[in-house]
């Protein structure tokens, strides 16, 4: 069964940073990987579903001309939008998919941390949904924890695995760790391109 808001809110309640993103190397090692892992250097229209206190969305503001994030948790929304008051472009709302429809289309996605918390019925509209808004050789960027966590409906590398068979998707980056999966996959067509060529070099 998919974890709804009523699952982050009483996370929240308890602590300000329930999984401790705001701290440690772990996280701030992650986010780095996250951001170098983005293939283009900037970004017009950007989705963050899950974006938590924002920790992730300092960096991809500074990439993207415009970034939409989304968190199920009043908490988390408020967070994230004094940790962004001064950014420009940047829109934060309470939201989560599926449920809500997507205003737009996007050249970028990250779904960091979030697909695991969903049932097999609301990941694969999630992933639809967000295919849907993906532009035409637009980046999907998905990470998640790897090891056991039994309250999720579902373990990471499952969560990878099925956007690994989805149509209309090709994975151009894979970096894989002991702790945590990251993939990125272009929305074709057209044909996917490496990071190479999207700079021009042959």
């Amino acid at each position: 069964m998919t974890l709804g808001p009523e699952y982050f809110d009483a996370l929240y309640s308890d602590a300000a940073d329930p999984w401790g993103i705001e701290q440690g190397w772990y996280e701030e090692r992650k986010r780095a990987v996250v951001l170098a892992a983005l293939p283009r250097p900037r970004y017009v229209r950007a989705f963050e579903p899950g974006c938590a206190s924002g920790a992730l969305s300092v960096g991809l503001a500074q990439r993207c001309d415009e970034l939409v994030c989304w968190d199920p948790a009043e908490r988390a929304v408020e967070a994230t939008r004094a940790r962004l008051a001064a950014s420009s472009g940047v829109r934060v709302e309470r939201g989560a998919l599926p449920g809500r429809a997507l205003d737009g289309t996007f050249d970028l996605v990250v779904a960091s941390e979030v697909v695991y918390y969903l049932d097999a019925g609301d990941r694969d509209a999630f992933w639809r949904a967000v295919a849907d808004a993906l532009e035409p050789g637009g980046h999907l960027v998905a990470i998640h924890w790897r090891r056991e966590a039994p309250e999720y409906p579902v373990e990471g590398d499952a969560v990878h695995d099925e956007l690994d068979a989805r149509p209309g998707l090709a994975r151009i980056v894979r970096h894989e760790e002991a702790d945590f999966r990251l993939d990125v996959h272009a929305r074709v067509p057209p044909l996917p391109r490496s990071v190479a060529e999207e700079t021009g070099l042959r």
